[in-house]
């Protein structure tokens, strides 16, 4: 038998929008927001990595050219 995991706050809160009944305009612009807010994590975290890994245009351009 497999049990499943309580729900997270996230999954919470977006079935409180969905007891309020959300418009499709609004829902749109909600999906929007997610979008942003997690591209932005996803390019703080890449940010974060270029940075440790000490990386320049010039290591990334050299990354990218076909062996031959």
């Amino acid at each position: 038998m497999k049990l499943q995991a309580p729900l997270s706050n996230l999954q919470m809160e977006l079935l409180k929008l969905y007891s309020a009944g959300v418009s499709d305009e609004h829902l749109n612009e909600i999906k929007v927001l997610i979008a942003k807010y997690l591209f932005e994590k996803a390019r703080e975290r890449a940010d974060a990595i270029w940075d440790n890994k000490n990386y320049s245009d010039e290591k990334i351009n050299e990354l990218l050219k076909p062996n031959t």
